[in-house]
């Protein structure tokens, strides 16, 4: 029997499960302290203990996205607000190479911010 957090991805089709799990291990792998958890009824890691980001799928573009939890403190040219007061998420096109660069940039970016 699959835990929650495992049925999220598991229930996705391609090419948006590939592009989800890729970002779950890209954010497990950035730092010894990142964990997961299932909060929310979302996948959400956590940095030393402290929520610090999440992976979604934006219902109307159907394109999978990194929430930022304390995105309004980032500045980041792909990092958008839209409607939300707190969080800020960066977009990922699931057809298309993962920006790398810029998803680490962003998430080191988040874990200094934690440090202060």
């Amino acid at each position: 029997m699959l835990r929650e957090i495992d049925n999220f991805y598991d229930e996705k089709e391609e090419p948006i499960k590939s592009c989800l799990l890729a970002l779950r291990k890209i954010i497990l792998t950035s730092h010894p302290d990142m964990t997961e958890a299932w909060k929310y009824r979302m996948p959400f890691f956590c940095y030393r203990g402290k929520m610090f980001c999440y992976l979604w799928v934006n219902k109307k573009t159907d394109q999978p996205y990194v929430g930022m939890v304390d995105g309004k403190k980032l500045t980041h040219p792909k990092l958008i607000i839209e409607k939300r007061t707190r969080m800020k998420i960066i977009m990922i096109n699931p057809s298309k190479d993962l920006p790398l660069r810029t998803v680490n940039s962003i998430l080191k970016m988040a874990r200094s911010l934690r440090l202060k």
